[in-house]
């Protein structure tokens, strides 16, 4: 609703539209979009700009069962 993007968004909002924790937690996040129908799914992962974090992808992807 309009609360939510008031301000800046919501936390809800930014819950509901961006996946974040460990690499499980966004695991199961990319899970529920798959079954909810989704057969493409964007992944970002937002690290310091000085690196690019290999590790922290793979990480993912082992959670994701790609690896």
């Amino acid at each position: 609703g309009d609360d939510d993007l008031s301000g800046g968004g919501s936390d809800r909002l930014l819950d509901a539209v961006v996946a974040h924790g460990d690499a499980g937690a966004v695991a199961a996040r990319v899970t529920e979009h798959h079954d909810a129908g989704a057969d493409h799914v964007c992944v970002q992962v937002v690290a310091p700009m000085d690196r690019f974090p290999l590790e922290l992808y793979r990480q993912l992807a082992g959670a994701l069962g790609l690896v």
